[in-house]
């Protein structure tokens, strides 16, 4: 699983990928090419499987979240027309499942229950802080489309249960507003739940992993658990009747810092005219981690992916100092000008060119910032200035699509 972490940083804020795998991947197809950008920018503005995103700022009152794309999700009661809209939901390429804080909601949702206990999930981040709260079940609406009764997290402090200890370890509870930095985060990554066999209990493992799934049964009886594929925290994209083989993210180019830009979150790869693939698009497919590999800098750094939910390009680069104050983030004395090599496991390459520029030197009130970077100890996260002018895609794990079946990133 990836999930994303955000922490204030000059009224703004700082997000960071947790990398890790709990389920089992499969991936396959082959094909290369050799590019610097994505050509065919266009964004989609029109359709059924067309849903707006903006990078705007986030929604915190007088805090600007730098590099986050953001949209709205429409939550109904399962099977009825009792429905609520709520914005300021995080786009996030790297992990899966809708995740919303309960202080947003104002329905009541259908709460899941295994053996008679109450399903709880925990999610924790780099620094230790996490996320808890119960599964819920509620029809979801992006678009024109509609995943029916599916199970997302909603982030709460439960009034009913004592968080077990090794799902916050000591860490601190980002469920709020203030701490998020989001109502919730969407995410439309490449795996159809967020834990998937590891956590089911015919996936044969000896023991349910922690932190993941909690069974509930008393303030202090909330135990690690199984839980089935069906009741997991779902990918809502996989659920839609049609456009459900993954997404794409279309977002302008940015010529420097700007105030925000807007662009769209595009259902299903191949499925409709408007979701077809250019022939010019490279396909990477990933390992059992859901990476490939990025060469830079005479390294191979192989725990790499693509992620709309991290909002800086985080990799490893001795040379450019980071910055006294934000050490999560570069200062270089003057922008540096960089390239690296993405690389698929079916050996497919491209070349990316990318800039790195003084944080410290950015804009307080932008929320588009295209060379924000910061040191990453493994692996390439590619974050958000990735999509800036490039059409990403993001095919699900075991769905068919005309480049072959995900899971996988292309642009």
């Amino acid at each position: 699983m990836r999930y994303v972490k955000a922490s204030s940083v000059r009224g703004g804020l700082f997000l960071m990928a947790l990398l890790g795998s709990m389920g089992l991947l499969a991936a396959c197809g082959g094909g290369s090419s050799s590019s610097s950008s994505s050509s065919n920018n266009t964004i989609t503005t029109t359709g059924q499987n067309v849903q707006p995103i903006a990078v705007n700022g986030g929604p915190v009152p007088n805090s600007i979240y730098e590099n986050g794309a953001f949209t709205s999700v429409t939550l109904c009661v399962p099977g009825s027309s009792t429905c609520q809209t709520i914005d300021g939901i995080l786009v996030d390429t790297g992990s899966f499942g809708l995740r919303i804080l309960n202080s947003a909601i104002t329905l009541s949702l259908p709460a899941l229950s295994s053996n008679g206990s109450a399903v709880n999930d925990c999610v924790t981040f780099v620094d230790g802080s996490f996320l808890f709260g119960p599964v819920e079940q509620a029809d979801v609406k992006l678009a024109g489309e509609t995943a029916s009764s599916v199970s997302i997290h909603a982030i709460q402090t439960p009034t009913a249960f004592t968080i077990p200890a090794s799902c916050s370890n000591g860490g601190t509870n980002e469920d709020t507003l203030a701490t998020l930095g989001a109502n919730g985060i969407l995410g439309v990554g490449p795996e159809p739940q967020d834990c998937g066999p590891a956590c089911d209990p015919s996936g044969g493992q000896p023991s349910p992993p922690t932190p993941a799934y909690y069974a509930c049964t008393s303030p202090a009886g909330c135990l690690p658990a199984f839980v089935t594929l069906g009741q997991q925290v779902t990918n809502p994209v996989v659920m839609f009747a049609t456009d459900n083989n993954g997404v794409i993210i279309e977002l302008p180019s940015a010529s420097g810092q700007e105030a925000s830009l807007s662009g769209s979150l595009v259902f299903g790869i191949g499925t409709q005219s408007n979701n077809q693939v250019p022939s010019s698009a490279t396909l990477f497919l990933l390992d059992s981690a859901d990476n490939f590999t990025t060469n830079f800098n005479g390294q191979a750094l192989t725990g790499s992916f693509i992620d709309s939910g991290s909002n800086a390009l985080f990799f490893p680069d001795s040379t450019i100092p980071a910055c006294s104050d934000l050490t999560f983030f570069y200062c270089p004395a003057s922008t540096a000008n960089l390239s690296a090599t993405n690389q698929g496991t079916n050996g497919a390459t491209s070349n990316v060119t990318f800039s790195v520029g003084n944080a410290d030197s950015m804009s307080n009130t932008d929320a588009v910032l295209p060379t924000l970077a910061g040191p990453n100890t493994s692996g390439f996260d590619w974050g958000l200035p990735l999509f800036y002018g490039r059409n990403i895609y993001t095919a699900i794990d075991g769905k068919s699509t005309p480049l072959g079946t995900g899971p996988y990133w292309a642009y």
